[in-house]
This record gives structure tokens, C-alpha cells and sequence, in this order.
């Protein structure tokens, strides 16, 4: 009896211990993988054995969104994914040298060991490279091709001065500033195009959907003929079997410890720009809170993403004046994908959103018919408009309440397209005119406007004026088109694309896209910006060239996209010589420049250095939001399904591998709990492909809401 009570406690015991493993984890012997009740973990083995820096990807639809977690594995080809919502997953393995092998049904909680599938050839495999693989095999006209001479000469547009302006068009700052070239969808001719020519099936593609005046317009951009008759012979190469003349890298290194985390949001037909969930000065503002996106073009419904709940919902944008224009008029060809029938139908246009440290989210958008109200325009008594009188402005600014649920509408004389708030004491909200600008940067006065709800009286705007006679201070000015007069400052007529605030002197940096080559903009306010805003313009030494989104690091180093396919750095610090007189028009601080080659192959026929990369923006982590440190830049890779951090001088790359065709145009850091290592914190962006439709998924794929987590090594819990 007594030999039986003890067999009974230790039983007892045993089943306790067991329990207690079971609830702290289980453990692989052989692997020595350890895994929790909600984390799934195993090993990749090839035909050769372990299968390093491949993905393993589980995805569920039993949330109530679409919920997908990636990670890495290390080198002995083991994974771990950690901390899953209690679903029901479909796992597989995708990797460069592979095809996606069969998906296995599982639940959290469960060790699971993956056999990765090989590539049966080049051609299987070259299917899940990045577009940027497939879009260096385009053939470029040769430098000694330029200057372009029209369509009766060398076919290529007169004002097209040289191969490198080309290429700015025929990338970053044309066709590929709204969707990447090189995925499936646009190496492939639709089947509803297949019966033309080639250079026929091109002309109509580009004609298709509401972005034609856009897309035809580019391609004018450079010679239509031309540009319609090298694309038409890459996919003509392609469809003959032609394949990628480099290969992209496996994740290596601290690559490997990166987890992916998406949601789907909005809707098939919707495509967004950006997307904000904290206060760009304090990123603890709206801790584990929502997210909001800016769907541009596409619809007047903002998403809204809840990451603790799975659950994405959406609130719709107001417009005070019933006629403002909508994008469901925009002139089409039918779409291969959506047929005759308009899908973007916004009036809003919301562009690009920023939030306060209340938590409030701040918009540029369109509320009103373009034509702005007498006090603006010419003979008005705005004090802004007796310096610079200005007739439209295509959007204004708007600010939604989470709280409340509440919107309010700011009528604005300038034209707005990103935002920054000011780090003084009105909270000033600075912003961008973007490409089209009308040669003025625009600003509210945050503090007078809660305090008055004036619009009129808390908003302003200055024109870009350099101080040319060197004394210092503005002065009358001669035009952009006039010689510089020693006795005058002179106004140029540049627009920033980018904005942001330098936290050191609160002076106003941007990127100025026009003219070619591209400026980077600085400009000091003053007591009264109106009157006393002086302007620096800074052009990047070659081969660096076309400039996109920019931003500033909390050391005031200005760092910015190129379309030659370099990340460039501006340290105003190390300038030499002086900075305004009449030679600081542009290339007078070569000395403050420094250029990183941006990944990825360069195109076969262009010999300067740089990358076929189309990076889009940059964006600097002041607050180490990420994990690898602060006020480090990351460039986005547009072309390579990726964000590029540069570290060291070194660029690691975080790449999205599924949905093929991951393209974003901002970031935003978020630490949801400073003491929770690197499950507090966070790097989010949305997919911001305007052709939703074009990446893996088609017509049924939707936007998606990407979280990246840095842990400390591929095995992390």
C-alpha cells in the first residue's frame, strides 16, 4: 500500500512536470528548438540537407482579417515563429532556388519540420525574384544616344538632355513612381492585348484605367515611340524564354532575424499611400492603437487597422463642398483587370497623414473645387498673398478625431502633399506642395488655429528666395528666369516634394524633383516666414541624380532616394565656402555629400555606377523604433520587395517575399512598450502599389499593413 502511494505521487508528479513543460514550452532534443503554446517551430531540409535563410511563411483567414507571420531560417535551417493568434494556419516554405512547397495545415503550439522544394529550373525560380531582377534586362538608349532630337531624329524627346535624365523618367520620377515594372504583372502581356503588336499591346496598356493621363504622359515624357518600342522588345525577350542575368541573395546575417507580420485592409479595388499610428516626435503616442491609412486616388474610405484585434474596419473622409471634383471622372481605356467600369472613385485624395501627440491624425487632402478664394489670389489681403498671390490648390488639410470621431476641414491657399509637425511651441505643420507645386512651401499655425479656429489667419506661405546679394537677410528679388543681380536676392523656382523639420535650428528641408538634376531644399523661416524666409538649394554631385523622398536625421544630415539608384547624405556641417552670395546656387558644397550604391543589378547598358533600385523615399528611425539603432535611414527598395537600412555604411535588407511586389512609399516607427525588448517595438508600412492587382494575388488581392520586428536571433520567443 505504501509502495503504491508513492507510485500514485510520482505518477502525480510526472503529469505535473509535464504539464509545466508543456505550458513553459516544448524542445526539440535534436534541434533545439523551443517553442511555446502559440509558437510554431521545426526545421527546413532540402535534397541537400538544411535549407538556410529561406522563409516560412503561415497564414490564416480565421481572424477577421487576413493574418500572415514570416520569419527566417537560420543557418541549420531551423525556424521559429513566434507568438501566432489561436488559429488555424496554412504553413509553407518559399526561397530563392526553390518553388513554394505543398502548404501544411497546423495550429500553434506545434513542432514542425518542412521539406523545402527545388526550382526544376532557371525558369521556375526566376518566377520569385523581385522586379528589379527582371526590370535590368530593359535595354537603355546609349548615352552617346543624347541629347533626344523628336521623332523625326533619334525618336527620343527633345529635352531629354542625356541618358541619365532619361532614366530619371523611365524610373523614379515617371513610370515607376506609383507601381514597380518587372512584376508578373507587367512583364506579361494581358491576354486581352495578346492579338497586337507588341508596341501596340504597350500603347493600349498604358492607356488603361484611371491613371492614363499620367502613364501616356510619361511615356511622351521620353519619346513615345521609343520608350513603347524597348518595352514591347523586354517582353518580347521574356515571353521567348530570356531570363534574369543576376540572382537575388538569400537573407543573411541579421536579415535572418527579421519577422514579418501582415494584414489585409481596404479593399481589391483600393491601393494606398501611406499609413500613420503615432507621433513622428514621440513614437510611444498610441501605443498597440490603430493605424490609419491614406488611400489617395482610390476612395474616400480610410482603412483602420486594430493589430490587437486583427479586425480592420474604415471611416469615411468628408468634403466640405459637395463639388469637389472625384477621381470616377478621370478619363480611361477599360482595364484587362476591371473592365469599363471606374474603381477609384475619391473625392478626398488623401495623399499623406501625420499625428499629433494627442493622437489625432492630420491629412493632406482635398476638401473643396481647386479655385481658391479672393483673399489668396492676386489683389487679396492675405499678408502671404501680397507676396505671392496663389489661384488653386489642389488639396488642403483635414484632421480626424479618433476620440470624437470628428472632422475638421482647413481650407488652405497652398497646395499641400506631405506633412510634418514642427517640434516648437505652435506645433507649426509644415508642409510639401509635391511634383506640380506652385514654388511656395505652406504652413498652419497649429496653436492659433485650436486657439482661434481661424483658418485664414493661421496659415501661410513664402516662395523659395536665395539670398544672392549675401547680406543676410531677404530682400527684393529678381525672377527665376532673370540673371542673378548683385543688389537683389533671387526666387527659384523649385517645390519640395519631401518635408521635414531639422530638430537642430528648425529650419525646412525637402527634395525639389524638378529641376534636373534635382535640389535638396533648405529653408530658415525666420520671425516671419512670409517675409523673411531665406532658401539653400544643394545639388548631389554625379553620379547621383533625381531625387525623390528625403528626410533628416537628429544630427541635421539630410538623407534621400535617387534614381540612379544611390542613397545619398547632405551634411550641411562640412560645407567650405560660403552659403548664400551669388555663387551658393547648387553645386557649391560638393565636400558635404556622401553616396551608397543602393542594392540590386545596374542596367546592362548604363555604365555609371548605381542600381536599376527605383528607391522612392527615405525615412530616418530617430528613435531606434526598429531595433538597429537611432537615426538610421532606411531607404525603400521599390524594386526589390524590400526596406534598405543602412548600417555601418552597409546596407541590411528587409525584404517582404509574400505578396510578391511589396512597394511602399513611407515608414512609420512605433514603440507600443520601451520595456519589452523587441517585441515593443516596430517598423510598419502598407503596401503602396497603385496596381494592387498587378502583384502576386491579382484582382483578389488587397492592400496590406506590414509590421516589421528585428529580435535578437532567428529562434527568438
Amino acid at each position: 500500500m505504501k509502495t503504491k502511494g508513492k507510485w500514485i505521487l510520482g505518477a502525480a508528479a510526472a503529469g505535473l512536470a509535464a504539464l509545466l513543460a508543456a505550458c513553459a514550452g516544448m524542445e526539440s532534443g535534436e534541434s533545439g528548438i523551443s517553442i511555446g503554446s502559440s509558437d510554431l517551430g521545426g526545421v527546413v531540409t532540402g535534397g541537400k540537407g538544411p535549407e538556410p535563410g529561406v522563409w516560412v511563411i503561415a497564414e490564416t483567414t480565421d481572424l477577421p482579417t487576413r493574418f500572415t507571420r514570416i520569419v527566417v531560417t537560420d543557418d541549420r535551417g531551423r525556424y521559429l515563429i513566434p507568438e501566432l493568434p489561436k488559429a488555424s494556419y496554412s504553413v509553407w516554405v518559399r526561397g530563392y532556388g526553390l518553388v513554394d512547397s505543398p502548404k501544411v495545415r497546423t495550429e500553434p503550439g506545434t513542432l514542425l519540420n518542412l521539406t523545402a522544394v527545388p526550382a526544376p529550373g532557371a525558369a521556375a525560380a526566376a518566377e520569385y525574384y523581385p522586379a528589379i531582377y527582371w526590370y535590368s534586362m530593359l535595354k537603355i538608349p546609349a548615352a552617346g544616344e543624347f541629347p533626344g532630337t523628336g521623332p523625326q531624329g533619334n525618336g527620343i524627346q527633345p529635352g531629354i538632355s542625356t541618358q541619365r535624365h532619361w532614366l530619371n523618367t523611365v524610373k523614379t520620377n515617371g513610370c515607376m513612381s506609383c507601381h514597380a515594372l518587372g512584376t508578373r504583372g507587367t512583364r506579361t502581356i494581358p491576354r486581352d492585348f495578346a492579338h497586337m503588336k507588341s508596341s501596340e499591346a504597350w500603347a493600349r496598356r498604358i492607356a488603361s484605367g484611371q491613371a492614363m493621363n499620367t502613364m501616356v504622359r510619361n511615356v511622351g515624357r521620353l519619346g513615345t515611340q521609343t520608350a513603347l518600342g524597348l518595352w514591347a522588345d523586354w517582353t518580347d525577350r521574356i515571353a521567348a524564354g530570356e531570363l534574369p542575368f543576376a540572382q537575388p541573395p538569400r537573407p543573411h546575417g541579421i536579415e535572418r532575424n527579421v519577422v514579418l507580420t501582415l494584414w489585409d485592409w481596404s479593399k481589391p479595388t483600393a491601393y494606398m499611400h501611406d499609413l500613420i499610428g503615432t507621433d513622428r516626435r514621440r513614437p510611444t503616442i498610441n501605443a498597440n492603437g490603430k493605424f490609419y491609412g491614406a488611400p489617395e486616388n482610390s476612395t474616400d474610405e480610410w482603412p483602420v487597422l486594430d493589430p490587437v484585434t486583427h479586425t480592420a474596419t474604415t471611416v469615411r473622409h468628408p468634403v466640405r463642398d459637395p463639388k469637389t471634383p472625384s477621381h470616377r471622372t478621370d478619363p480611361m481605356a477599360p482595364s484587362p483587370y476591371w473592365g469599363a467600369e471606374p474603381i477609384w472613385d475619391s473625392q478626398t485624395s488623401t495623399h499623406n497623414q501625420m499625428m499629433d501627440e494627442k493622437g489625432r491624425v492630420w491629412a493632406a487632402a482635398r476638401i473643396r473645387h481647386p479655385n481658391n478664394p479672393d483673399y489668396c489670389r492676386k489683389g487679396g489681403d492675405h499678408p502671404s498673398a501680397k507676396v505671392f498671390p496663389l489661384e488653386r490648390a489642389g488639396r488642403h488639410l483635414s484632421m480626424y478625431d479618433p476620440a470624437s470621431g470628428k472632422w475638421t476641414l482647413i481650407s488652405t491657399c497652398f497646395p499641400t502633399h506631405h506633412l510634418i509637425f514642427a517640434e516648437d511651441a505652435d506645433n507649426t505643420l509644415w508642409t510639401s506642395s509635391g511634383v506640380g507645386g506652385l514654388g511656395v512651401v505652406g504652413w498652419l499655425n497649429r496653436k492659433m488655429f485650436e486657439a482661434t479656429g481661424d483658418e485664414r489667419r493661421s496659415q501661410g506661405w513664402t516662395p523659395f528666395v536665395l539670398d544672392t546679394n549675401g547680406n543676410g537677410k531677404r530682400d527684393e528679388h529678381v525672377d527665376p528666369k532673370q540673371p542673378v543681380d548683385p543688389r537683389k536676392d533671387k526666387r527659384v523656382a523649385v517645390n519640395l516634394y519631401s518635408v521635414v523639420v531639422n530638430p537642430k535650428d528648425g529650419s525646412v528641408w525637402g527634395t525639389s524633383l524638378a529641376p534636373f538634376p534635382s535640389y535638396v531644399v533648405r529653408v530658415a523661416p525666420g520671425p516671419d516666414p512670409t517675409h523673411t524666409a531665406l532658401t539653400e538649394i544643394y545639388e548631389p554631385p554625379l553620379p547621383a541624380y533625381g531625387a525623390r523622398g528625403g528626410d533628416i536625421d537628429r544630427n541635421g544630415v539630410f538623407w534621400a532616394s535617387y534614381a540612379s539608384g544611390h542613397l545619398g547624405s547632405f551634411d550641411r556641417r562640412q560645407c567650405k565656402g560660403p552659403l548664400n552670395g551669388p555663387k551658393a546656387t547648387g553645386k557649391h558644397c560638393p565636400e558635404g555629400w556622401t553616396l551608397y550604391r543602393l542594392p540590386g543589378p545596374q542596367f546592362r547598358d548604363v555604365k555609371d555606377d548605381g542600381s536599376a533600385e527605383a528607391s522612392y523615399y527615405t525615412w530616418v528611425d530617430w528613435y531606434n523604433a526598429f531595433g538597429l539603432g537611432e537615426n538610421v535611414p532606411i531607404a525603400t527598395g521599390n524594386m526589390s520587395d524590400s526596406y534598405f537600412a543602412l548600417v555601418n555604411g552597409k546596407f541590411v535588407t528587409l525584404r517582404v517575399p509574400y505578396p510578391m511586389g511589396f512597394f511602399a512609399k513611407w515608414a512609420e516607427g512605433r514603440i507600443d512598450n520601451p520595456n519589452a525588448g523587441w517585441k515593443g517595438r516596430g517598423l510598419w508600412a502598407t503596401s503602396s502599389n497603385r496596381t494592387v492587382f498587378h502583384v502576386e494575388g491579382g484582382t483578389q488581392n488587397r492592400p496590406k499593413v506590414v509590421k516589421f520586428q528585428l529580435r535578437p536571433d532567428p529562434l527568438a520567443r
